[in-house]
């Protein structure tokens, strides 16, 4: 029940339901291989499994395509409950619901907030607001 249960709060019911042997599928070198999202959430799937107080999440969604990407944020939400996290990211979208954003520049802390208070700062060439309002023009960009 346990393994079900932290499979699925790690949004990977689609995950099991396409392995040939379900949650006995030998994965890996000898077994089925996953996408890089799918392993993720896979790893979010054993963190909720060991319980940790604390959790250490760097670059969670780097390998993640966007639905991946969609499905593991969902799973942190999962993860977080009653727990530290400490999420290391590059992609805003990852820490937006984060309840404190250090940002580093340089190895320093050179600001800290929530997502609305970094963006509601006057722009500069470097900080939060400009990261993130390059990143939504990105999203925008379509392929033609």
């Amino acid at each position: 029940y346990e393994i079900n249960n932290a499979l699925h709060l790690a949004q990977c019911d689609d995950i099991i339901a396409k392995l040939p042997a379900g949650v006995d599928t030998m994965l890996g070198t000898k077994g089925v291989y996953l996408s890089g999202g799918e392993r993720q959430r896979i790893a979010i799937a054993r963190a909720i499994l060991k319980d940790s107080p604390i959790v250490i999440l760097d670059e969670a969604t780097a390998f993640a395509d966007p639905e991946n990407e969609a499905l593991v944020q969902k799973a942190f939400t999962q993860i977080g409950k009653n727990k530290t996290v400490i999420m290391i990211a590059h992609r805003l979208s990852t820490v937006k619901d984060a309840d404190i954003i250090y940002v580093l520049q340089n190895g320093r802390v050179s600001e800290r907030g929530t997502h609305n208070e970094l963006v509601a700062k006057e722009e500069t060439q470097d900080n939060y607001r400009h990261m993130w309002n390059e990143y939504q023009k990105s999203i925008a960009w379509k392929v033609v």
